[in-house]
């Protein structure tokens, strides 16, 4: 369905639609149709060698200029869930546009994040702590493969807690 029409279904202006088109809101055009220009038209049916035919409509891919974007049940599906997210969270279309950002772009999420924990809305990733302990151990584990030095094998613990020199 065209755009009007789509409008009409979700209950707001076709503008508004372009605006979330604009914003990145809606699905990716899966087809659209060309519908040439009075003054294209002539030089399409030129280049085509059919000059007095009425021109074809031609699907393109991916959408150049001048293209009628066709709007299906999922189209119109996606655009509600997102209005509808507007409503419930009392955002507007350009934040939610950039929540979805921050979401599908990891540079954008880390900086964001960061902002986060600088401001004190996120507590600081706590795989630090753990990140010392584990090298300790694996550093730990290193030494128990290599031999111990010839002074530390020579000492012996002596039953009464006393060190001694062994032979």
């Amino acid at each position: 369905m065209r755009i009007t029409e789509a409008a009409r279904r979700l209950d707001m202006t076709p503008r508004m639609l372009r605006y979330r088109e604009s914003l990145g809101l809606l699905p990716p055009l899966h087809r659209a149709v060309r519908r040439p220009a009075a003054g294209r038209v002539r030089a399409a049916q030129f280049a085509a060698g059919r000059a007095g035919t009425p021109p074809a409509a031609v699907p393109a891919d991916p959408p150049p200029a001048g293209l009628h974007r066709q709007f299906t049940d999922a189209d119109l599906a996606a655009v509600a869930l997102g209005v509808s997210l507007e409503r419930r969270y009392d955002i507007s279309p350009v934040a939610l546009a950039f929540g979805i950002r921050v979401l599908a772009d990891p540079r954008v999420r880390a900086d964001v994040a960061e902002l986060g924990r600088r401001i004190g809305r996120l507590q600081p990733p706590p795989a630090r702590a753990l990140d010392f302990e584990q090298e300790r151990a694996q550093r730990l584990l290193r030494l128990g493969e290599t031999a111990p030095p010839p002074a530390a094998a020579a000492r012996r613990i002596a039953p009464g807690g006393s060190v001694r020199e062994g032979r």
